[in-house]
């Protein structure tokens, strides 16, 4: 481990500013980061604890919707009755990742900053673009069993490892942060970023801005929803798939549908082309394996990891039998 100096923020303004030091890093629960520095991956020289700032209340948003401090806990925000009396998806993808310690200390700003889990990028003995661009990506010929189908790069085809971040996208949240050229807001899905051929960069913050808030919108979908996660074991497990529904329905035809996957890209993923395709239309079998067929249809496989193409569609076609509570599975054998 490198040595570091080690700062402890007091307010927003102070926490920038210590962050302008070379290599510096912010501490929130740092679940992710002190295992990244353990194994020599992140070198910190300043560590900016920002744990004491006021950023943990879930509160009402201006929007009607839910403003979440960047440092309430994913417990915290799990267990929250508004929570879990308008946005029961959130909760389900936060308690469907890590153990309940890592959920009492991880936050919402570091869940939504975490590194990818890649078996490569944790070995500093192999190469690999994200950690040090330029060297090669080992998962391209290697073990990639747990990589990703869709949008990669000849540069990177790691995951992103999020359950909450799966459900963020499925909600349409919002991202506020700050800087030193003052406030601005993000949507969801313009915050976490394809690897390019920029691997080494996983989001659109720049170096001088934090996260404060997470804000969900007025709209619900408190009714039909779900959170499937397919993993090698039952629990704590990062997803080999993972699919965040939620659509509303008059009868049987779909008003409107949000579906983002997890597991299979750089970043959750969404595709409002298809999503647009399905509102409108009657919940059918068909017109379910047909919604899944249009996520994947841009995926691409490799040796190892070609078998998650089908595994997603029938984890959407799941997660649509849960959601609506009807049976869309053509037979038995696509249900498993």
């Amino acid at each position: 481990m490198n040595r570091f100096s080690y700062t402890r923020a007091t307010d927003v303004s102070s926490a920038l500013q210590a962050h302008h030091a070379p290599a510096a890093a912010f501490l929130a629960g740092g679940t992710n980061l002190v295992d990244l520095i353990k194994e020599g991956v992140a070198r910190p020289e300043r560590l900016v604890d920002i744990r004491r700032l006021p950023m943990k209340a879930i509160e009402p948003a201006a929007n009607g919707g839910v403003r979440i401090g960047a440092l309430a806990t994913n417990s915290a925000v799990a267990y929250d009755e508004r929570i879990l009396s308008r946005y029961p998806l959130l909760s389900k993808a936060i308690l469907a990742g890590a153990s309940a310690q890592i959920r009492n200390v991880a936050t919402v700003g570091g869940n939504m900053l975490q590194r990818t889990r890649c078996h490569y990028f944790y070995d500093t003995a192999t190469p690999c673009n994200k950690r040090d661009p330029g060297t090669g990506c080992g998962a391209m010929n290697g073990v990639n069993r747990i990589h990703a189908i869709l949008g990669t790069s000849e540069h990177c085809i790691a995951v992103h490892p999020s359950d909450m971040c799966v459900a963020l996208a499925a909600l349409d949240a919002t991202v506020h942060v700050t800087g030193d050229q003052g406030d601005r807001a993000i949507p969801f899905d313009a915050f976490h970023r394809l690897p390019g051929d920029t691997p080494q960069k996983d989001t659109n913050l720049s170096d001088d801005e934090m996260i404060v808030a997470v804000e969900l919108p007025a709209e619900e979908f408190v009714e039909h929803h779900a959170y499937v996660k397919v993993r090698d074991r039952a629990s704590f497990a990062f997803a080999l798939v993972a699919v965040a529904l939620a659509i509303k329905l008059d009868g049987d035809r779909i008003d409107d549908v949000r579906c983002a996957l997890g597991g299979v890209a750089h970043m959750p993923w969404r595709d409002r082309e298809a999503e647009a395709a399905l509102r409108g239309k009657t919940l059918t079998p068909a017109a379910v394996r047909d919604f899944a067929s249009a996520m994947v249809r841009d995926a691409r496989g490799r040796p190892g990891n070609a078998f998650k193409i089908e595994l997603t569609t029938r984890a959407i076609v799941r997660a649509f039998e849960q959601a609506s509570g009807q049976r869309l599975a053509a037979s038995d054998e696509d249900r498993t």
